[in-house]
């Protein structure tokens, strides 16, 4: 079947089985592989992307239940002046380590900021409640989420260099 999702602002479409799931077809499709494919059960969370601005997580999602949707993945957080203040923030506060969960991470992230500018530090740990990391437990995370709460105009002045890592 023909579907076409707008990912990251540009109408995407591809040939693909009904049973075809979003994660397949962002990474093997569009060769987006900023999203990972973690766990293969919608446990990890490290799949995560905005549909409709709302966090998903990709592997429990067809491709053709996106189709006509919009949907933004962490290749898409960058914007023309420069980082993202959720990238910037896991820069500045050291929120990764090896870097699987980091997308996932992010996009959660920016999608609690879109709804809430100022949440807590609860209201932040409840928005990543649905995601697993191993290596930092969570304090640096939850930092740079803050981070990007206090400085939203300043991490969109960030250098793109600086983005590769943390993308």
């Amino acid at each position: 079947m023909q579907v076409t999702i707008n990912v990251n602002g540009e109408d995407r479409s591809a040939d693909v089985e009904a049973r075809h799931l979003l994660v397949r077809f962002l990474r093997d499709d569009l060769g987006l592989t900023g999203t990972h494919w973690g766990c293969d059960t919608s446990n990890c969370g490290t799949c995560v992307v905005l549909m409709d601005g709302e966090p998903v997580k990709s592997c429990t999602v067809l491709a053709a239940m996106a189709a006509g949707h919009e949907v933004r993945t962490v290749e898409g957080l960058e914007g023309p002046d420069g980082l993202d203040p959720v990238q910037q923030g896991f820069i500045e506060k050291h929120g990764l380590q090896c870097g699987f969960c980091t997308p996932g991470m992010m996009m959660t992230a920016r999608a609690l900021l879109d709804r809430n500018p100022d949440p807590s530090e609860d209201e932040i740990r409840e928005a990543i409640s649905g995601q697993l990391c191993r290596c930092t437990g969570y304090l640096n995370i939850v930092r740079a989420v803050q981070w990007a709460a206090q400085h939203p105009a300043e991490a969109e002045q960030a250098p793109a260099q600086t983005a590769g890592s943390a993308a």
